[in-house]
């Protein structure tokens, strides 16, 4: 399934929108299954309330080792063909860095820095609940490129609660996007910033994301971030 993406059209569209989507990666089943086990803390290796940290309102929870499917599975499907496209990042912005085609071999290398502790997580918002803008670095060491799953039924679950993407270009406004996602969608974007290409050569732009208010309803979604954390 990750190999029949169109993977040419997913790095045009990060180039041009700052995002892609992956169509739906998940079906309705695994979706629901994986939002009834948000209860199972064995599952979880820490949980945390947005508003304790001003984060803003709501809590997510942090997958522990090993990984539950089909999360571990995705993630290490996902990984090499997001690796060409950072690497082809890497070279747009002259950076002598490249990460390796295989998960594991990054995994090892988080490892060897310190960062030992998976990073994927799934979210709850109840209605009032947001996500400040942010970026899910936990390290010295990070993948420029993560996903976000949405696990609920935006027709039957919850109202508002958009996916928010942000860039900031030199010496110019930020530009807000709104995402709009189906069940089972995901949706790829940048951790921290992307290359645009500029008159003469490509730039970097900051990227942030976030979630706007949820009027009413219960939204779950799912983020696999592919470096681990400190």
């Amino acid at each position: 399934m990750i190999d029949a993406l169109p993977w040419q059209d997913i790095a045009r569209s990060l180039d041009v929108q700052g995002y892609a989507s992956l169509g739906k990666l998940l079906d309705p089943k695994t979706c629901k299954a994986l939002v009834r086990a948000y209860s199972d803390d064995a599952r979880y290796r820490s949980v945390i309330d947005m508003a304790r940290y001003n984060f803003g309102s709501g809590q997510y929870k942090y997958f522990r080792y090993p990984l539950p499917e089909p999360i571990g599975t995705l993630r290490a499907a996902l990984y090499p063909p997001l690796a060409e496209i950072a690497n082809g990042w890497a070279d747009r912005l002259k950076r002598d860095h490249r990460f390796p085609l295989n998960h594991a071999d990054f995994v090892r290398s988080c490892h060897y820095a310190g960062q030992a502790r998976p990073a994927p997580l799934i979210l709850s918002y109840e209605a009032g609940d947001f996500n400040c803008l942010h970026q899910d670095l936990y390290g010295d060491i990070s993948f420029p490129l993560q996903l976000v799953v949405m696990l609920s039924d935006p027709s039957q679950d919850f109202e508002g609660g958009e996916f928010v993407l942000t860039e900031q270009r030199p010496r110019m406004q930020s530009r807000a996007t709104v995402v709009s996602m189906a069940q089972g969608e995901a949706i790829v974007f940048p951790v921290n910033e992307r290359p645009v290409q500029g008159k003469q050569r490509d730039y970097r732009v900051k990227m942030r994301h976030g979630v706007s208010t949820l009027r009413c309803g219960q939204r779950f979604t799912l983020g696999i971030i592919f470096h681990d954390a400190a």
